[in-house]
């Protein structure tokens, strides 16, 4: 008896003692990673208030973790890249020489941090009607020669969205190679559909991103998510922005938030070229297949010397530079004099995001931003309202959407200068996913950016500071709550 006794006790300690290895051994792996203080002390509290349950939330979400494949072509892929790069740079006529005064800071970022200046476009159009943009994109598909490459967060069937898929079966079938890069979260009720295999067996080279499987969680981090939206057709035409794959007649009809809002651009020249190179990259990720072109397909890039358009191209995630579409951020934000305009689903921002919006607004900048009333994310709408206090004390004014969920990621400068694309204003989408930015250097696109951001302003209602500082205080102990977790949303 006195022996069992014994032996549970050292039993006892010895669990103790493990435990304690573990936290301490997983601590180190916090403090020796760099990252931002609040985001480690984040984590640290996870850990510490959760015992073994926040270590596991940890190891699964906690590291910028790829498996070992694809880290290994991440790191490997620039080297093809930077020679593809410095002979696209011997076109001297694509790229831009001369930037308007607001705008040369960042695209002066842009050139060091990727290699290359703003490039010249043909023509660019804002779509905002997505029945319209799918018309066009139908169309364009339908008169495609050579090759179509597509990425998307979400593919759900439905709608307008057959049509695009009936468009790229015929163009398949008569030899335009179409190559798809869909996120196997994102996309998942897609991949459980027959529709995987109408397309593949049609000629359509189909890749499942970053695949959701339970025997990987310790070995990828599993919310690490292909959240871009790209079409390029023939080298010539490519399509951006927040829309996903998806016709918003049909997609979360039961949520109760109303129809998803977005914004989609379409450009003709030689960016789709230089997209191009991005697709190439995330398609060797997942596929280990090398397929940027050959340096001569440059001679085949349609352009107009008299384009007017000048664009950068931000793509972020593994093999991209780090915290680059961060960085364009607070370039532009500290850049204005006049006005900044934003519109984003999910309000959820860095630290020096949130003190660079407070300090352009404190020394006279008139800062606006537009996010959706209603949210599919509850953890995201908690988290958001845990800022608002500090924007509205320092005289930003936050407006919410009532006519659906505003999913428009957009950012407007002293209305010349614009950055759009698929980037919310969160922790996830500056760090972590594969995401892209336009950088438009315009004040024609500007303009009718500004009217489109105008157009959802007249549909919003203002946050009044003084009505906002009399909500409940249960309220407030909520959002401090989720405020604690915004470094790891």
């Amino acid at each position: 008896m006195i022996f069992i006794i014994t032996l549970c006790i050292i039993i006892n300690w010895l669990s103790i003692l493990c435990y304690w290895l573990l936290i301490a051994g997983v601590t180190l792996r916090v403090i020796m990673k760099r990252r931002a203080v609040p985001a480690a002390m984040s984590w640290l509290l996870v850990i510490y208030i959760l015992p073994i349950f926040g270590i596991i939330i940890y190891l699964l979400f906690g590291e910028f973790n790829l498996d070992k494949n694809r880290k290994q072509r991440s790191k490997a892929i620039w080297q093809s890249t930077t020679k593809w790069i410095e002979n696209l740079k011997t076109y001297q006529c694509i790229f831009a020489s001369q930037n308007s005064e607001l705008a040369k800071s960042l695209f002066k970022l842009c050139e060091h941090r990727q290699g290359f200046k703003g490039i010249k476009v043909n023509n660019i159009q804002l779509l905002t009607n997505t029945d319209d943009a799918f018309k066009m994109l139908i169309n364009d598909i339908y008169q495609a020669k050579n090759n179509i490459e597509i990425i998307f967060y979400i593919w759900q069937s439905g709608g307008l969205v057959d049509k695009v898929t009936e468009a790229l079966i015929i163009a398949a079938r008569r030899g335009v190679s179409c190559r798809l890069i869909l996120d196997s979260a994102g996309s998942m009720n897609f991949f459980h559909s027959s529709y995987p295999s109408i397309m593949r067996a049609a000629g359509i080279n189909i890749v499942e991103a970053l695949n959701v499987n339970i025997l990987h969680i310790f070995i990828r981090r599993m919310d690490l998510r292909q959240h871009r939206k790209m079409i390029l057709i023939d080298n010539y035409i490519a399509y951006t922005g927040s829309m996903n794959m998806v016709d918003p007649h049909f997609f979360k009809k039961n949520v109760g938030i109303g129809q998803w809002i977005d914004i989609m651009t379409r450009m003709e020249g030689p960016i789709a070229t230089a997209m191009g190179m991005i697709f190439s990259c995330d398609w060797e990720i997942e596929t280990g297949e090398h397929i940027l072109p050959p340096p001569q397909d440059v001679n085949l890039i349609p352009f107009s010397t008299n384009s007017k358009y000048i664009i950068q191209i931000i793509a972020s995630g593994p093999g991209f530079p780090e915290g680059f579409i961060h960085q364009a951020l607070l370039i532009s934000i500290y850049a204005a004099r006049k006005k900044i305009f934003i519109t984003t689903p999910y309000l959820v921002p860095s630290d020096d995001l949130l003190y660079a919006l407070c300090t352009a607004a404190q020394r006279g900048v008139k800062v606006y931003i537009i996010i959706p009333r209603n949210n599919d994310s509850l953890l995201v709408t908690w988290a958001s309202r845990a800022f608002f206090t500090e924007l509205l004390e320092a005289g930003v004014q936050i407006y919410q959407f009532e006519n659906g969920l505003l999913h428009t990621k957009s950012v407007l400068i002293d209305e010349q200068l614009s950055l759009i694309g698929t980037v919310n204003l969160d922790m996830r989408s500056l760090w972590l996913n594969f995401e892209i930015t336009l950088v438009i250097d315009d004040i024609n696109f500007s303009n009718a950016l500004s009217k489109i951001q105008n157009n959802y302003l007249t549909h919003s209602s203002i946050i009044e500071a003084k009505i906002w500082s009399q909500r409940p205080y249960w309220q407030r102990i909520i959002e401090k709550l989720f405020y604690l977790l915004s470094p790891l949303l």
